[in-house]
């Protein structure tokens, strides 16, 4: 089949939570593909996917329209990614992500008919396993009963606003963070940034769906493929919180990437107004945005030079407990139980992560003890379990 390339980060592809420091295997550089096989999913309907080092093996590579349940089984020795992405391979329908060896998790996603591409990732990094993956027309809508759709589409319409509202933000306060970075006044740019990357965070699985511009607004050095432009706000972190020996950009420098840090967030802005989103959209961007935190903040990779990681950490509990609670009334008509344990874990997150609260800020990252980023990770990783379970409860 003909290659397809996605960036490394798009969205990016981060190490699985190791809070003891413990050493991460190799990237495993894939570039081959795996032909899906045209034979029936199973009996229920779940499209088995299992991911080895080398192999990415689906149970079907041709299902009708409508929920699709994909149950991706890691048989591999290293945490793997499953995408399901639109034809051009960039642009995300669905995914998840750090299924760790032995493990599995289930992506459930509403497809309509076309042509769609599926990546195991195994390592998480790099192009992944690769095949086609063909939706036919099916001739039916799945069946739901009014007052339940009334409710869902009630609740995606309230997280659009929200999705809104946030990119507006983030562009202006982009515009204010840029002007001062260009201008040279280091202090006010310190001072504008983590509060400004919040609203980035807060919607961060749409932004990414953009495969092109998630790379140049959030790739972290470690991120960047050989030959890849620095772009971005990390790009601007690093020479506002330089390391030492950093040898400063120079003015320039400076405002050439302020220029491209605000024309690719009004970029983002206009692509984000077209952008139609779905009950099972807003669920898995729960799940992502939560998976973000397991994987960049809890760990402190995010933001290795100021540190500002609790900051990403609240936005992303923000973005998570916003697409929650849009879902929640069609939630609570299908499962109240799984409602209530998602309110009951959503509520004892935030209550940890408010005692390390600092003005109308937080603590450092580097200020926290071992303790306490670890118990940090427990409410994460329980909030995570039943959280994976929303998409499919709102829309099976």
């Amino acid at each position: 089949m003909p290659s397809i390339t996605l960036p490394k980060n798009t969205p990016r592809f981060r190490r699985a939570l190791a809070l003891a420091a413990a050493a991460t295997a190799a990237p495993l550089a894939l570039a081959g593909c795996t032909d899906n096989a045209k034979t029936l999913a199973a009996a229920d309907g779940t499209i088995q996917v299992t991911s080895t080092q080398t192999e990415c093996k689906i149970s079907t590579g041709q299902v009708p329209s409508g929920h699709l349940t994909f149950a991706v089984t890691n048989d591999g020795t290293q945490a793997t990614d499953f995408y399901l992405l639109a034809e051009d391979g960039l642009r995300v329908i669905g995914e998840v992500e750090n299924i760790g060896p032995g493990l599995s998790r289930n992506l459930v996603v509403t497809a309509a008919a076309g042509k769609y591409t599926t990546a195991c990732k195994p390592g998480t990094q790099g192009d992944g396993i690769r095949a086609g993956f063909d939706v036919t027309d099916s001739g039916t809508n799945p069946a739901v009963d009014a007052g339940l759709q009334e409710l869902l589409e009630t609740g995606t319409r309230q997280y659009t606003a929200y999705v809104k509202d946030q990119t507006n933000q983030l562009v202006d306060g982009t515009k204010a963070f840029a002007e001062a970075y260009a201008a040279g006044d280091a202090a006010k740019a310190r001072g504008l940034y983590a509060a400004t990357r919040m609203h980035w965070e807060r919607i961060e699985p749409v932004a990414e769906s953009f495969g092109d511009l998630d790379p140049k607004l959030d790739a972290r050095e470690a991120d960047l493929e050989p030959g890849q432009a620095w772009t971005g706000w990390h790009r601007a972190e690093k020479d506002l919180f330089p390391p030492a020996g950093y040898a400063p950009l120079t003015v320039t420098e400076r405002a050439a990437l302020a220029k491209q840090l605000v024309a690719d967030t009004e970029d983002l802005a206009q692509r984000t107004r077209k952008v139609e989103l779905t009950a099972d959209k807003i669920g898995n961007g729960a799940k992502e945005l939560l998976d973000e935190v397991a994987t960049g903040k809890v760990t402190g990779e995010e933001e290795i030079w100021s540190h500002t990681d609790l900051w990403d950490f609240q936005a992303n509990v923000d973005g998570a407990r916003i697409a929650f609670e849009s879902l929640k009334p069609a939630l609570q008509r299908k499962d109240p139980a799984l409602a209530d344990a998602l309110e009951a874990k959503f509520a004892a997150l935030q209550t940890g992560l408010k005692q390390h609260s600092a003005g109308e800020g937080f603590a450092y990252y580097n200020e926290l003890s071992q303790a306490q980023v670890q118990q940090l990770a427990s409410l994460v990783d329980a909030l995570g379990e039943p959280l994976a379970k929303l998409t499919s409860a709102v829309v099976l």
